[in-house]
């Protein structure tokens, strides 16, 4: 396990701190009377500690995949270098190998708790499994020779290790050092043989006898090699390059596939040609000519069934014509062929087998696949072939993640409530058995409290997960690109003028996890709000769509337009905001005077009734439209709150506040305009920008490993302004980096001289709070921050509630309130006068679609907006504490006095990409995650720093667009476009995490050998066993050269001790089990014993009895 060393940070001790020097800077400003009432902070330094937890996704970029029959535990290396482990489901395990070279090939020491990873840098490793976190045991590093091919006989400790010349070395896999023996290509292949044969792509040792050894040239040649007598018994030529072999279990039998798409059946005593030669998806032409060529068979299974015919499984082999079709796996047994379509490329698979010897019955069940974004199980028992439902989180890549959020301390009903309408998307048609590769044991849950991960699409869906006690399973998936028209052509595209594709993409999430509503802002600049029901309904028109126009306009002679919207309230707020009439369609006025485009929104809405099943359901669709052939700039910032049911957000245009209950716009106010008279940046005229927006501007434009040195040198606001607007598509496959760059969706959202006069909004938080100096009580009110660091807040006069609350308008007013800080403003949250923090007001769920009772109307009528957080109790004397948190420092404001109480720079030469104001320990802090990969902690109110770790370097935004902190110090980000990292910076989670773990090895007896039968055994058949250690030992082969290969000793011995010394109590019982174990087999090999004597005793008195008999008999007598 990976420990961080933590810089620990004098609690305020020391004069020369920059914490403590900035506090006595502020008292001295303060005067006694004022200073700030002492808060005592539980947190400390000693609380913090950071390190990985678990990795959950499907492995990015896959390249190799082992299987342990015995352990049932699957294998997946990548091309980066990692390494995934699977047992049943929830045990999954994460590894990394350091140098980060592509894995080529794994293989299983079966049932020994140990694996060898193959890398593409020609490196051989040992893992040790029987830790919860594997480490290395040995390395291998071949200095002269290319690693091309690896094969470990089962039960055997010598593994063959073929190389880009040709040659086979043999490696003692416990002490990881090489044998003097060596397999030389020119001893193996024919000596008139002029050419080289080429790479080594396959070793495997006869399954009757292990002395004999098949050797695959990629040029077509196989050798079957005398391990004794170190010559070559046969070899086979066949004129097409060879990709894998297999053998018939038998041992007389063996197959090859080939680059031109067919199958060769060899007799291992008939080297002059083979037996059969079959293409299996070639056309067979007439006159008996040679069928067509096909692509080639990647790699072939021959698998043996006691009853039936053998299984014939391969991959690759189509004919070329069949252009556009996707990959397959072909599996034929007996005279029917089955053809099964992939979704994605297919990188390797593995047929799954009852047995684990090799000359014995396969008894096939199961093939699992591994494709390049997916994992396929196929049931080979039942017709048809169906699939196994897959239990592992693998689908989180189904559509490229754009947006995340984590959510820790959920309330308890919301998993099984999301559960219950998600168990209902299941799709049909899976394997009836249950999932085959169930390895290992599940650690023990410390953690009490629910965990949901919420993760927004490029497809325009959002998906909810649970990510309790470090596991992840998905609960439900919403749909909202259901609300729109889809475009039936390719030239029918007016509805998606911002993006070029992906015009349903989930650019920002807010979720109110105590009353479930929750709301998303789209990339066309659309926002849905839904309520979540248990009920199915079907709606017939769209619920209200509310066109919005929001205008940041500058005219050359510098006087300020107010939003061009007649139907919207004016500018300051009204008493008497216009409800907008249900629309389901665009508004009339497409055109403005000149011909430009306006008032049209980029997306249509359906116009037909929409069947909302159970789950969340569609409220309000609300969408920005073009002004002036203008389109509508991406939204920023977005926030609701179902105690006031009102809706805000913003972009670099402006802020809009709408009414949810109501279906009314209740705010639309350019930034301009909210900062009114004491806006302080001068802001220029600008040019009319008529161009489009590229579509999915950047943010995952950088493809992965790519470091763009220009994110140090921007200016941050920039950075956080492309962070905001553009649209992220990480599984792209074919982005033109130079057209795509990041620089280039930088300068299209904020350019350098645009940047000034184009202050987005970038933060909202409803709160009930003190609004103005004056106010000697909370109300609720709406705090506002921009990208230029100001933050405003706008107040808000709530109606009764019940009936009244639909009926009376709610009034909106900007209080002229302006607090500054450095940076575009991040993050804000509030806290009592005891440090507390104060949740936003919110009102408990209820299902919504059932008819209410009369007394529940009544209630309903006398009842006002729930407020939970504790101002609504707090005596007037008592202050509160705003935190707001920018790119570049925290500050702490006591309200209602508005006095700086705290203050702290973050950080001067990067800045801040996410912050989090979190709860740990029963404490709160403020977690930062900076853009130079510093993660960051700060108490709260007094801002002391108590962690400083340096984490990783940010190499691509989607690290930056998916960071985020939550709850009893947990959080997560995209590590890949596939794979969810979560980390903890608790050293009470770090301190458990060695229990939470799942354990991969489990002690499983090794099934019986199979019986090789009375007449084999008396006349010689059945499988010859080798004695290896005599023929590779050091006594009989010598050393080898050193310069060959140099070992290095791996860390996994210390790993080891610690793993061993963490679980102390579960190895006492396993130890004392396998104690048990052998006492009993003792006893049973006792009793055995005396029981063969007693026969050998019996057959001995009969003996001599009959030598009694017959003593004195001539030969003729008897």
């Amino acid at each position: 396990m990976r420990k961080f060393n933590i810089r620990k940070v004098l609690d305020g001790l020391t004069a020369g701190s920059s914490s403590a020097s900035q506090q006595q800077q502020l008292q001295q400003q303060h005067p006694p009377g004022n200073r700030e009432p002492e808060i005592q902070e539980t947190l400390q330094s000693e609380h913090f500690q950071l390190c990985k937890t678990v990795r959950h996704g499907f492995p990015y970029q896959p390249s190799a995949l082992a299987f342990d029959p015995v352990q049932k535990i699957l294998a997946v290396g990548t091309q980066t270098g990692a390494l995934r482990l699977f047992g049943r489901p929830g045990v999954e395990c994460y590894c990394q190998h350091d140098r980060g070279a592509a894995v080529i090939q794994l293989q299983f020491l079966i049932n020994e708790g140990a694996l060898v990873s193959a890398l593409a840098d020609d490196t051989l490793h040992l893992w040790n499994l029987r830790q919860k976190r594997p480490a290395i045991l040995h390395s291998l590093k071949f200095c002269r020779e290319r690693v091309t091919f690896c094969h470990l006989p089962f039960q055997s400790k010598w593994l063959y290790v073929g190389t880009e010349r040709g040659n086979i070395h043999i490696v003692n896999v416990e002490s990881f050092t090489l044998s003097g023996y060596v397999i030389m290509w020119n001893k193996a292949i024919e000596l008139s043989s002029k050419s080289h044969p080429g790479p080594i792509v396959h070793i495997s040792d006869n399954p009757m006898d292990e002395g004999k050894l098949l050797i695959g040239f990629e040029s077509g040649t196989v050798v079957l090699w005398d391990l004794k007598s170190k010559k070559a018994d046969y070899r086979y030529t066949y004129d097409e390059a060879i990709h894998s072999v297999a053998w018939h279990h038998e041992g007389k039998q063996f197959i090859c596939s080939h680059s031109d798409g067919t199958l060769t059946i060899w007799n291992v005593r008939s080297p002059a040609k083979p037996v059969q030669t079959i293409t299996p998806h070639g056309k067979q032409l007439k006159d008996g000519k040679k069928p067509e060529p096909c692509k080639p068979i990647l790699k072939v299974e021959f698998k043996t069934t006691r009853p039936g015919e053998p299984f014939i499984i391969l991959s690759g082999g189509l004919s070329y014509d069949t252009v556009g079709r996707r990959p397959c796996l072909t599996v034929m047994h007996g005279k029917s062929t089955a053809v099964l379509e992939m979704d994605y490329s297919i990188v390797d698979f593995l047929t799954l087998c009852e047995t684990p010897y090799p000359n014995d019955f396969q008894e096939p069940y199961a093939v699992v696949v591994l494709l390049e974004k997916d994992l396929v199980l196929i049931d080979l028992a039942q017709n048809g072939y169906p699939i196994f439902e897959n239990p592992y989180p693998l689908s989180i890549h189904e559509s490229p993640v754009t947006c995340c959020e984590y959510f820790a301390d959920c309330p308890v009903d919301l998993i099984p409530a999301l559960y219950s309408v998600g168990a209902r998307q299941k799709r049909q048609g899976y394997s009836k058995k249950e999932w085959p590769i169930n390895g290992g044991n599940w650690g023990l849950g410390a953690q009490s409290y629910s965990e949901i991960i919420i993760t927004g699409h490029a497809d325009g869906s959002v998906k909810f997960w649970d990510a309790s006690a470090i596991n992840l399973q998905v609960l439900y998936k919403l749909k909202t690109s259901k609300v729109f028209e889809k475009s039936r052509n390719k030239d029918d595209k007016p509805n998606t003028d911002i993006v070029d594709e992906d015009p349903y993409a989930i650019q920002i999430i807010s979720w109110c996890p105590e009353s479930r509503m929750l709301c998303i802002a789209g990339v066309s600049a659309h926002v849905i709000i839904y309520r979540f029901s248990k009920q199915e309904v079907i709606t017939e028109v769209i619920p209200v769509m509310l066109e919005v126009r929001l205008l940041y306009e500058i005219s050359d002679v510098e006087s300020p337009e107010g939003e061009q919207a007649p139907p919207l309230p004016t500018p300051v707020g009204s008493a008497n905001p216009q409800p907008v009439p249900p629309q389901s369609h665009p508004s009339t006025s497409s055109t403005s005077s000149d011909g430009l485009r306006d008032n049209v929104p980029c997306l249509k809405v359906k116009n037909s009734p929409l069947k909302q099943s159970p789950g969340y359901q569609t409220e309000l669709v609300i969408q920005l439209v073009w002004v002036s052939g203008e389109p509508p700039q991406q939204i920023t910032s977005l926030a609701v709150n179902s105690s006031y049911g009102l809706v805000v957000f913003g972009n670099c245009s402006g802020i809009a506040m709408v009414d949810y209950l109501q279906k009314a716009v209740l705010l639309n106010l350019g930034t301009i305009e909210l900062c009114g008279s004491s806006d302080p940046y001068r802001r220029e005229p600008r040019s009319p920008r008529k161009s489009r927006q590229p579509s999915g501007a950047g943010l995952c434009d950088i493809s992965e490993g790519t470091v763009v040195p220009e994110d140090r040198c921007k200016s941050p606001t920039s950075a956080k302004m492309s962070r905001k607007l553009s649209l992220p598509t990480d599984l792209k496959p074919d982005l033109d980096i130079k057209d795509n760059s990041f620089s280039r969706s930088r300068s299209s959202s904020v350019t350098s001289i645009d940047k000034e006069s184009r202050e987005a909004i970038s933060a909202l938080h409803f709160c009930e709070t003190f609004t103005r100096k004056a106010d000697s009580a909370p109300s609720p009110c709406l705090w506002v921050g921009t990208t230029l660091g100001t933050v405003l807040v706008i107040a808000l006069n709530l109606p009764p509630g019940g009936e009244q609350r639909l009926l009376q308008p709610v009034i909106v007013s900007p209080s002229g309130t302006i607090l500054r800080l450095k940076g575009a403003v991040l993050r804000m949250a509030f806290l009592d006068s005891t440090g507390c923090l104060m949740p936003p007001a919110y009102e408990s769920w209820k299902e919504h679609n059932v008819p209410e009772e009369k007394d529940e109307k009544e209630k309903l009528k006398k009842r006002r907006p729930v407020s939970v957080s504790p101002s609504s109790s707090q005596e007037i004397s008592e202050n509160q504490y705003a935190v707001m948190c920018s790119e570049k420092q925290a500050k702490v404001i006591s309200l209602p006095t508005q006095n700086c109480a705290y203050k702290q720079n973050i950080t001067e030469t990067s800045f801040v990409l996410r912050g989090d104001i979190v709860s740990l320990s029963n404490s709160i802090c403020l977690a930062c995650f900076c853009a130079n990969g510093h993660i960051m902690t700060f108490s709260l109110p007094s801002l002391r720093p108590l962690l400083d770790v340096y984490y990783l370097p940010l190499t691509n935004m989607r690290i930056a667009r998916t960071f985020c902190f939550t709850n009893n110090g947990q959080a997560l980000y995209l590590v890949s476009p596939t794979e969810i990292q979560r980390l903890t910076y608790s050293q009470e989670t770090c301190e458990n995490l060695q229990e939470m773990l799942g354990e991969l090895f489990t002690p499983v007896e090794t099934p019986e050998a199979p019986n090789r039968g009375f007449f084999k055994g008396l006349f010689g058949g059945g499988a010859q066993s080798l004695d290896r250690e005599e023929l590779f030992g050091e006594s009989s082969s010598g050393k080898a050269s050193r310069s060959l290969a140099q070992h290095i000793p791996g860390p996994g011995g210390i790993e080891g001790v610690k793993g061993a010394a963490s679980g102390v109590v579960g190895e006492l019982a396993r130890a004392r089990l396998a104690l048990d174990e052998r006492g009993q087999k003792l006893s049973d090999l006792e009793e055995r014993t005396a029981a063969m004597l007693s026969s050998a005793d019996s057959f001995s008195k009969h003996a001599h009895e009959m030598m009694l008999k017959y003593k004195d008999k001539k030969w003729y007598q008897f």
